[in-house]
């Protein structure tokens, strides 16, 4: 958890610098401020759920998977998201933004219990009709705020259980890498982003999020 939070915390502030200017404010208030506040719930709501036991447990190759309570339900919002933005249908609907605030309480609450806020909240926001710049700023400045909340709740929970949260000395290579590659991709994403469509945006949000539901609905993340 502490090595994830300093690879999401560097990225996030390099990500405010480099694209934050191009952030709504109208959304990152009434999206991002319900999204703060609900994240202190759902990483609260972590901590009990945690405890539940596994569902199964199966061998793939050398590895081991596990299916948990928590995957399930991740996995199945992923997929629903998913259907979304790659279904014409549903692809085609926008969101009132009057429904900022729910969409806000809904990403923020379970960014805070799985730590996946950033494709519940880019499912949500491609709808409601703004620029590919827009969107991106706007996303890692809720995201940013979002992460604050959670890592926050997070260490207050490690703290009142006593659980060690120190890195050892052979993490820290591989936290580097993850450093590099999330500011790599900045750069990159940075370089051509007005030559990225919104439509583009959501087939690529549509196909990840199939794959992060089928990875964890059947326990191999």
């Amino acid at each position: 958890m502490a090595a994830t939070a300093i690879v999401h915390g560097a990225n996030n502030i390099f990500k405010i610098c480099v694209v934050g200017k191009y952030a709504d404010t109208s959304l990152v208030l009434r999206f991002g401020v319900p999204a703060i506040l609900a994240a202190f719930a759902g990483a609260a709501a972590l901590g009990y759920v945690a405890h539940l036991g596994e569902i199964a447990r199966y061998s793939l190759g050398p590895r081991t998977a596990v299916i948990t309570p928590i995957k399930l339900v991740m996995a199945v919002l992923m997929l629903v998201f998913s259907l979304f933005e790659l279904l014409p249908p549903l692809r085609r609907l926008q969101f009132d933004r009057k429904y900022l605030f729910l969409g806000g309480l809904l990403s923020g609450f379970f960014g805070g219990f799985s730590g996946h806020q950033g494709a519940l909240r880019s499912a949500f926001l491609v709808k409601v009709g703004i620029s590919t710049e827009a969107f991106v700023g706007t996303n890692a400045a809720i995201g940013f705020l979002v992460d604050l909340a959670r890592i926050a709740t997070y260490a207050v929970l490690l703290a009142a259980a006593r659980t060690s949260s120190g890195i050892e000395a052979h993490q820290w290579p591989l936290i580097a890498t993850g450093i590099v590659a999330a500011f790599a991709g900045v750069v990159v994403g940075r370089r051509f982003l007005h030559r990225i469509t919104m439509r583009t945006v959501q087939i690529l949000t549509g196909v990840l999020l199939l794959g992060i539901a089928f990875a964890l609905g059947s326990g191999i993340v």
